[in-house]
């Protein structure tokens, strides 16, 4: 985790083709999943807020986390990995020299872009924040409009997106706040993982029409509460949530991260369209991953699972069947049900995917992206403003874009292992929350 130029510098192999992996027969195996990328980034955090050093247990080692800790250390944070690769946060152990400008580059990470610039308003300095091309499109105006309006200095005045910079003196004023996040729950769980070292705290009243992705968020809560932190959430007399944190000190000691289970999911759909069972170890029995939805998606286009003394079992259906669905709850999975759906619409079925124009401002536009690469597959796709309905038809063998998406190249995979000939650009754009997916893939198909 401690090479800035994997968290900085693009692939060498970003313009090379993949030949993904066809499965001659069914699948089966047993895959270890590294640590959730959202608890990991969350307990970093944390970790540099708390009052008492913080060990995290089976964090991810991804470009993602590896930016998170660069960005923290950049802020005066200890970050160090054992032997056994748990880490130890401390806050403020590190010197920095505050009339001197710094730059964090966030790379393409979501969870950087808007976990880190709240955090860094406690430091001190003129802290610029950058990343990749692509994440200047990503949306950050609610979350800079918000800052400003409890006193963070933001540069320049009215930014909605990157770059943009801040100047910190130390402290926070908190307090109320409105914020429409329809776009990410991440613009409100930036500032609620934060807030208990403001001095007011924050109440955010969110003024959207709606709210993707209310798992995350709960999780962000759970995980406050479990450092001591008094948080909740609520709801204001339209209706609408709204979230609060009280000005207290933080104590996080010890967070154990849990598989990731979003990244779980495209291995489980390798069973879904191959046929066969996959499993799934240290499943947890209760959690606020959105990722453990999953199960029900899969039982409802016709395969089982079974989760058994913390191992998941899903094994593919006889016949695999199409889908409607309202997906603004755990919309991070919609590239791997898609894929899943477009093995469907290849044995005559069709599926409706709703609830997902939020994911038009992910690390791309995945609704186009997901259109575009399913007919560039031979599939016909009606694409609305926050849908996509996949009719049957036959697919066939295609190079797959990835669009620096993570999401997109195990889309691709998972379409290949049931049509020879197909490649995928890119693929080590996997190594954002999963760097060594390729190699797991080749193996849990037998190649």
């Amino acid at each position: 985790m401690d090479s800035p130029e994997s968290a900085t510098t693009p692939a060498a192999s970003e313009q090379s083709w993949w030949p993904a992996p066809h499965a001659s027969g069914p699948v089966t195996g047993r895959i270890q999943v590294p640590g959730s990328k959202s608890m990991t980034n969350r307990a970093l955090i944390l970790g540099s807020l708390s009052e008492v050093p913080t060990e995290i247990v089976n964090p991810l080692e991804s470009r993602d986390s590896t930016l998170m800790i660069e960005s923290l250390r950049a802020l005066g944070t200890q970050v160090e990995a054992n032997d056994s690769g748990q880490l130890l946060v401390m806050r403020d152990q590190v010197p920095i020299d505050a009339s001197t400008p710094r730059t964090i580059h966030v790379g393409l990470a979501g969870t950087v872009m808007r976990f880190i610039p709240p955090r860094a308003a406690l430091s001190s300095g003129e802290i610029n924040f950058d990343g990749d091309a692509q994440a200047y499109v990503r949306p950050m105006g609610p979350l800079l409009d918000a800052m400003a309006s409890i006193g963070i200095q933001v540069t320049p005045v009215g930014a909605d997106s990157l770059p943009f910079g801040i100047r910190a003196n130390g402290s926070v004023r908190g307090g109320e706040v409105a914020m429409d996040a329809s776009t990410s729950s991440q613009l409100i769980s930036g500032l609620i993982l934060s807030a208990a070292s403001f001095d007011n705290g924050i109440l955010i009243q969110h003024i959207g029409d709606s709210l993707p992705s209310m798992p995350h968020l709960q999780m962000t809560i759970e995980m406050l509460a479990d450092a001591g932190v008094a948080a909740s959430v609520g709801a204001n007399t339209q209706g609408k949530p709204n979230f609060s944190v009280e000005p207290g000190e933080l104590r996080q000691e010890r967070v154990v991260v849990e598989p990731d289970l979003s990244n779980a999911a495209a291995f489980l759909a390798a069973a879904m369209v191959a046929g066969g069972s996959v499993k799934v170890p240290h499943w947890p029995d209760q959690t606020t991953q959105p990722g453990d939805q999953i199960r029900k998606v899969f039982e409802n286009m016709g395969g089982t699972n079974e989760l058994n003394g913390g191992v998941l079992t899903v094994t593919g259906p006889d016949q695999l069947v199409g889908i409607d669905v309202e997906l603004s709850a755990i919309g991070e999975l919609t590239p791997t049900i898609a894929a899943v759906a477009a093995v469907a619409a290849d044995r005559g079925e069709r599926s409706l995917l709703r609830g997902i124009g939020h994911l038009r401002g992910h690390e791309t536009d995945r609704v186009t992206a997901l259109a575009t690469e399913l007919r560039r597959a031979g599939l016909n796709v009606t694409e609305s403003e926050d849908s996509l309905e996949i009719l049957p038809g036959n697919l066939k063998a295609a190079d797959f874009e990835t669009y620096h998406d993570h999401r997109m190249a195990t889309f691709a995979a998972i379409i290949g292992l049931v049509v020879p000939g197909c490649r995928v650009q890119n693929i080590a754009t996997t190594a954002k929350t999963l760097p060594t997916f390729p190699e797991i893939w080749t193996t849990l198909v037998g190649q």
